[in-house]
């Protein structure tokens, strides 16, 4: 038996239920033997103490067809240090390497300081994927670790996808023109999560320059 097998009773425990308006999945039965180390809109992920070199990645009964096109995605990625390993994935969990640091949503928070060798890794690990015949998308904050001063990418589940979200084009653009403005200072998540939903719910006529002005309003109102 791999030794990740051992958490995968465990797993079979937990109900995962998806929510509309893109909103986070919603968690029940968690056992004493696990922790959920994260939560996204279609899956949430897990770890067990017992074998915490691994991550468990458990989808929401209605997008467990997920689980096989992201494990083939971890699969035509091969070996890379921008990305996690993937070692199983079967029905409703993928297996993959857990992975340390916290994400660029946490450094916002923190006031922890995002180095620009961040920015350039994200911009060569896409230019990685598309080599290997993917699309790059779906990538932001909470999608992206800082490890020892670099980029570590979690979430390839939308690489097969086609067409270009400009997540990744927003961010890397609002770094380079206001990141120094809040570089060392936390950001309540109130805030925070206000610029997300905004952003959620952009519409075709979103100009970047308007949105700007809107969350610097926000963030120097009195």
């Amino acid at each position: 038996m791999n030794d990740w097998e051992s958490a995968i009773q465990s797993l079979s425990k937990i109900t995962i239920h998806s929510n509309p308006k893109n909103q986070p999945v919603t968690i029940h039965g968690v056992p004493d033997d696990l922790k959920c180390i994260g939560v996204g809109t279609d899956a949430a992920v897990f770890q067990s103490p017992q074998v915490p070199a691994y991550a468990y990645k458990k989808y929401a009964a209605d997008k467990k067809e997920k689980v096989k096109s992201e494990a083939e995605v971890y699969e035509k990625l091969g070996a890379s240090p921008y990305f996690s390993k993937c070692f199983h994935a079967h029905d409703d969990i993928l297996v993959i390497s857990y992975e340390e640091g916290p994400t660029l949503f946490d450094c916002i928070l923190q006031g922890i300081h995002i180095p620009k060798k961040v920015i350039m890794d994200v911009e060569d690990a896409r230019e990685y994927v598309r080599s290997k015949g993917l699309n790059p998308r779906d990538i932001h904050l909470k999608n992206i670790l800082l490890q020892q001063g670099r980029a570590k990418i979690l979430d390839v589940s939308e690489y097969i996808q086609p067409g270009n979200d400009y997540r990744w084009e927003h961010l890397k653009k609002g770094y380079e023109l206001y990141y120094h403005l809040i570089d060392g200072k936390p950001i309540p998540f109130r805030l925070v999560e206000t610029v997300r939903k905004w952003y959620n719910q952009r519409n075709h006529h979103f100009s970047f320059d308007e949105f700007s002005r809107k969350v610097l309003n926000l963030l120097y109102k009195k």
